[in-house]
């Protein structure tokens, strides 16, 4: 067993870090048992990761929020347990990390996405043909369900790690962040201008370290003209974003949010049933 590097400097230099869950640390017993291992020697491989930058704690020493260096160093972790353990924590995020660059297979895999994205953004979305968009989309490792559309003029950065559900619509002119993994859900409106930012920057740090978050935006959402989402945000079932409304945390099933702050201004009534709509005879002009 290797032991933990606690004095030296760490194994990974970044402090380039993605989101994954809070309180951790609590749920190691079942991550143990999931990976057949004893929760003391879990326990020891994740303070490893810790040592070595592998994985990070924030903020609330008693629940911190729990993140992972966003560069996929799983071959460079010589730790076996902690190999195995920060495998675990990356596939359950609904992203695809960042490569280590280099002359090999993923840097020219990751490089081929952002060149496909990148036509998408300059050319493809511009393009009257809502399945063109949609085919060029799914071609680039986007999931989007049954009657869901991405209207014209609406940019997409990492294409591979975004999901959409059924009857889903992302109106035009949107800017859509996905790199850090974005699942949206059924019935989701995503109206015009709207913007929906995976990712921020370690202010703090000299580097300038890259500080992301997984979103998700669940069925029957609304998000309105001209609203923010950030990094790392969980908006609930049938939850209402109101117009130039920045969200910067969970937000409730069904609660309609506005202002500054995004604070509660109402609820929606449970048990919605409605189609979103997004596509018919008019997909054409959007």
């Amino acid at each position: 067993m290797i032991e933990p590097n606690v004095s030296a400097a760490p194994l990974f230099p970044w402090r380039h870090r993605i989101y994954h869950s809070s309180g951790l640390r609590a749920r190691l017993g079942e991550y143990a048992r999931r990976l057949q291992v004893s929760d003391s020697d879990l326990a020891e491989a994740y303070d490893w990761m810790l040592a070595n930058q592998a994985a990070f704690e924030e903020g609330d020493a008693a629940h911190p929020r729990v993140m992972i260096v966003s560069l996929d160093v799983e071959k460079r972790i010589p730790h076996p347990l902690a190999r195995r353990f920060y495998a675990m924590l990356r596939d359950e995020l609904p992203a695809k990390l960042i490569p280590l660059y280099g002359l090999n297979w993923p840097t020219f895999k990751d490089r081929f996405a952002r060149a496909w994205e990148q036509w998408y953004n300059i050319l493809i979305n511009k393009l009257p043909s809502h399945h063109l968009r949609v085919w060029w989309l799914r071609m680039g490792g986007a999931k989007i369900g049954k009657g869901s559309s991405v209207w014209r003029h609406t940019e997409i950065l990492g294409v591979n790690s975004l999901t959409i559900g059924d009857d889903s619509c992302i109106a035009w002119h949107c800017q859509i962040d996905a790199r850090a993994g974005l699942a949206i859900g059924d019935h989701v409106a995503i109206a015009s201008h709207a913007k929906i930012i995976a990712g921020s920057h370690d202010l703090a740090a000299p580097e300038f370290w890259s500080v992301s978050g997984p979103i998700y935006i669940e069925d029957y959402v609304w998000i309105a003209t001209g609203a923010l989402v950030g990094h790392g945000v969980r908006i609930g079932e049938g939850a209402v974003i109101t117009a130039n409304t920045l969200v910067s945390k969970d937000i409730a099933p069904y609660k309609i949010v506005g202002g500054s702050g995004a604070k509660a201004m109402g609820e929606r009534p449970r048990g919605l049933n409605y189609k979103v709509g997004g596509k018919g005879l008019f997909t054409l002009f959007h």
